[in-house]
């Protein structure tokens, strides 16, 4: 049977990049069953809202979502309800993708454009659990209130062991697959939701005794990360913490425009949709990378849709065209290089599809 995707475009440049994508799962010869539909700010303007019931509808009947990316500026003025990134949360909610799955690799010939050293982030090759439904950005009460006092702003940072359990396995999984080294991060000398996190998963560190675990509190983790990188295997943190730290660790891979992400529920459907913005500024303009997409659609493949082999030719082809040289605007080094070729979104994605190796 085929696999049923669910295509959301959005908006700026996750409309313009996410025809390259399909483009790019169609070349492989794998049977798949496209539908698409709005969400964020694209949405807000045809259907008055950011997740209109008709895109979730179809979001739950698809094998895998693929995203765009949603926001922009011209939103920006909008009710915090009625934002485009208020469909993201929604359709994160509605399917109930819990755990968020980040990984931070950086591709040898992008060493040179990480805001590190070199030699701090060679052979680079990190994964971010991040918790996706729970925590401070869905917790209640929340909101701001006006008194005799002024203005009140609450949000309510909030975990229950189940919503912890449950992502905690999910990192546990992953990293006895890998290098079988989990570090949780959260900032337990203050906040009691997470030392309840903290010894939830110190539970069930107990069943994977063959996993190395460690606990850092946010703020070591931030330094760390920007220290010494390649100490990490899998790091496994709440929502918002993972929000951060996730972005910090894809500046050391060179670029946004790289990093993939995937978001799961307990079934195995997942969303999956590149790390960077909409960025407005660009769309349109045939510069964005296509790359972060096309590495998401990958994961789709390996995560929901369990074509593995499929996966890893778009990694093999992602990585040959690195080699080529070929090099969009943000992964171009600022100095000239005479083995590296600028090329804008079209001639990219081309590029990639041209280097895909035959199916076994």
């Amino acid at each position: 049977m085929a696999h049923r995707v669910l295509v959301i475009p959005g908006d700026g440049i996750g409309a313009e990049i996410m025809p390259h994508a399909v483009r790019v799962l169609q070349a492989l010869r794998v049977d798949f069953e496209f539908d698409y539909a709005d969400m964020g700010g694209c949405a807000i303007d045809e259907h008055g809202t950011p997740l209109p019931p008709a895109t979730l509808a179809a979001a739950h009947a698809a094998d895998a979502v693929l995203l765009g990316a949603v926001g922009g500026p011209k939103w920006d003025d909008l009710p915090t309800d009625k934002r485009p990134e208020k469909g993201l949360l929604g359709l994160r909610s509605g399917l109930d993708l819990f755990a968020n799955l980040r990984p931070a690799l950086l591709f040898p010939p992008l060493a040179d454009a990480s805001s590190l050293k070199s030699e701090l982030v060679a052979d680079l090759d990190m994964l971010i659990v991040r918790e996706l439904t729970g925590g401070i950005y869905f917790g209640e009460p929340r909101g701001i209130t006006v008194d005799n006092g002024g203005r009140r702003g609450v949000n309510t940072y909030v975990y229950d062991e189940r919503e912890i359990i449950r992502v905690a396995r999910v990192a546990f999984d992953l990293a006895a697959k890998r290098r079988r080294k989990l570090t949780s991060v959260d900032k337990a000398n203050v906040l009691e939701a997470t030392q309840l996190w903290r010894e939830v998963v110190a539970e069930v560190h107990a069943d994977y005794p063959d996993v190395e675990l460690e606990h850092l509190l946010v703020d070591n983790a931030a330094m760390q990360l920007v220290r010494a990188p390649k100490q990490f295997d899998v790091v496994l943190t709440g929502n918002m913490f993972g929000d951060i730290l996730s972005d910090v660790a894809a500046m050391l891979t060179g670029s946004l425009g790289m990093l993939p992400s995937a978001s799961l529920n307990s079934a195995g459907q997942g969303m999956y949709e590149p790390v960077h913005g909409t960025a407005p500024d660009i769309a349109g303009q045939n510069v964005a990378n296509p790359l972060a997409t096309i590495l998401s659609a990958a994961m789709m493949l390996r995560y929901s849709l369990h074509e593995a082999d499929a996966a890893l030719r778009i990694e093999k082809a992602v990585a040959d065209v690195l080699d080529q040289g070929l090099r969009t605007a943000d992964i171009l080094p600022a100095a000239d290089a005479d083995d590296l070729r600028p090329v804008g979104t079209d001639e990219m994605a081309d590029a990639v599809i041209a280097a895909l190796p035959r199916a076994p």
